[in-house]
């Protein structure tokens, strides 16, 4: 038997056949027509096999048998065969193509991380990640890849997710970011930032789902995903040091007059601790869950005090205060504490955050203390004050309008 000859059987066999089958068909096939006998001797079928061979590849559609003295067969029509033989190379295609899919895409399901070898399956998973997506949506990446993302980043916003999102030149020129459109980015984000430089791709959702990539220049090509707290809150600290603190904002979705709504607690730690300490009375509604069991719990109060560990709150930047960060809420309940992302120690862990008045009163002594210094100072700028003051004025501080309600109180430094 040729080499030729051999791979057709063996190829036959592949498809279904058996071994005397394939070889009687092949010979069917150079004979074209033939008595059974003959086919025997053409082939390694043994004579007393043959014509039960023969008749099982005519009930399979592969030859037509008749009686000519003798039982004979003849090939079929061939487009019988191809066709069947076409659906099994297809499924052998099929299955070739889901094994290696199955190789390059483990389930996310089946792990907390899971490494990869395509950024097809890295921007796959993160698209639907996003369309998922419950409270949060921190995303870095290129004009390429948003667009890709645009439509399940607008489908997110839409349904009131709060989407961050880092935008940057993923080739690694510089793309004047704040030439986006404005409204564009209104229908996509809550927030956007540009980033001047190339930076890995990378899509936070929820807490607990990481989408993640290295930049295009990078020499390894892998991507990882993330089904796990614990390792997306390390990718969530690498997003804000990275990704999105210090760059520039070219939109906010926010409004300065309260309600106004935060899902870090620190950023609302940051604004509201200045406030707080020059005898803002501050009203908030937490949304979040009981740290010992889980359960939803919504708690609203006035706050009285921030827990920002050993470090004093930074106006300007939030990175150096990493640590344990909470709310101390005075509600009618009592006191309440409330941590952030991953609370332990404190009462309820906040998803959502919403200051929902911001008013200032002065208390009596210093509304008295502050009618004396004017009284002072007017005497002092006539000439009539027996007892000079070294006293300086209470200096006024540079609010929002928006944080004041005067028809509840006073203005700072009045």
């Amino acid at each position: 038997m040729n080499s030729d000859r051999a791979q057709l059987v063996e190829t036959l066999e592949d498809a279904g056949l058996s071994p005397y089958q394939a070889d009687a068909y092949v010979t069917v096939l150079e004979f074209g027509s033939a008595p059974a006998t003959e086919i025997a001797e053409a082939s390694e079928v043994p004579d007393p096999r043959i014509y039960d061979v023969l008749r099982d590849l005519d009930s399979l559609g592969y030859v037509e048998t008749y009686d000519q003295e003798s039982l004979h067969a003849r090939a079929n029509n061939l487009d019988t065969i191809i066709e069947d033989l076409q659906t099994r190379a297809d499924r052998f295609t099929a299955a070739t193509e889901e094994i290696e899919r199955r190789w390059n895409e483990p389930s996310v399901e089946q792990s907390t991380v899971s490494i990869v070898t395509r950024f097809e399956t890295v921007i796959e998973n993160a698209d639907e990640f996003i369309r998922d997506a419950d409270a949060q949506v921190n995303v870095s990446m290129g004009l390429e890849h948003f667009q890709r993302l645009r439509p399940a980043l607008r489908a997110a916003t839409e349904r009131g997710v709060h989407v961050n999102l880092s935008i940057h030149g993923w080739d690694g020129s510089e793309h004047d970011g704040s030439s986006l459109d404005t409204g564009e980015l209104a229908e996509v984000c809550s927030e956007a930032r540009h980033r001047r430089l190339p930076s890995p791709f990378v899509v936070i959702v929820d807490r607990t789902k990481t989408c993640f990539a290295p930049h295009a220049g990078s020499t390894n090509e892998y991507g990882v995903l993330v089904d796990d707290r614990t390792h997306t809150y390390i990718f969530y600290w690498y997003f804000l040091t990275t990704q999105w603190e210090m760059w520039e904002q070219i939109h906010s979705s926010s409004d300065d007059d309260p309600p106004l709504n935060y899902v870090d607690i620190r950023y609302c730690i940051r604004d509201v601790t200045p406030l707080l300490r020059d005898g803002a009375h501050i009203r908030i509604r937490i949304e979040g869950a009981e740290t010992d069991t889980g359960d939803t719990r919504v708690v609203d109060g006035q706050l009285v005090d921030v827990i920002t560990g050993d470090g004093e709150v930074n106006v300007n930047s939030i990175a150096n205060y990493g640590g344990r960060a909470g709310l101390i809420l005075d509600t009618d309940d009592g006191s309440v504490e409330i941590g952030g992302w991953g609370a332990m120690v404190e009462e309820v862990e906040a998803h959502q955050i919403t200051v929902m008045s911001v008013d200032w009163y002065l208390s009596a002594a210093r509304a008295v203390a502050s009618i004396l210094m004017t009284g002072i100072r007017r005497a002092e700028r006539a000439g009539m004050a027996r007892y000079p003051t070294t006293s300086r004025p209470l200096r006024r501080q540079k609010y929002p309008s928006a944080w004041m309600s005067r028809a509840s109180g006073v203005e700072p430094g009045r």
